[in-house]
């Protein structure tokens, strides 16, 4: 089963060499944290407060290009994690004619996520990655506050 969720932060997860950047996706009554590099944290994070760059990011720049060409992108989709890599597909479309023709892209979740946050598409997550990654909200802290829950 699939379920919709929404980014709720992007911040630093502690890993076994440090902390490193993660966004935090809300889905099914748990957090599920994504570990990204710090230009992906730093552009997801940057389009979810809506600031704008002086110049296109690989990002927005895709979503235009697509955009010209007649697709949109209908979903992005975190569907698989596997020995601690998380995998993710993009499911676009274009008209040809008024017919949709549908795509199916692979996409690390991080690129994926960054396109989700720009164009406001639904991010779905399987039932298996939740089961794998899902925390409890409050076992997930954020620098601003108290844990979730508290």
């Amino acid at each position: 089963m699939e379920h919709e969720a929404e980014v709720v932060g992007v911040g630093a997860g502690s890993a076994p060499g440090g902390d490193v950047p993660a966004v935090i996706l809300s889905v099914r009554g748990e957090y599920v944290p994504i570990f990204v590099s710090a230009d992906q944290a730093q552009s997801i994070g940057m389009a979810l407060e809506g600031e704008p760059f002086d110049r296109p990011l690989t990002h927005d720049l895709l979503v235009d290009i697509l955009t010209e060409f007649g697709g949109a992108i209908d979903r992005v989709r975190v569907d698989d994690l596997r020995d601690g890599t998380f995998y993710a597909k993009v499911d676009a479309e274009r008209y040809d004619d008024g017919e949709p023709e549908r795509f199916v892209f692979d996409a690390r979740p991080s690129d994926a996520l960054a396109l989700a946050v720009r164009i406001d598409c639904p991010i779905i997550v399987s039932d298996e990655v939740i089961d794998e990654a899902g925390r409890a909200p409050d076992s997930v802290h954020f620098d601003d506050g108290p844990p979730e829950g508290s």
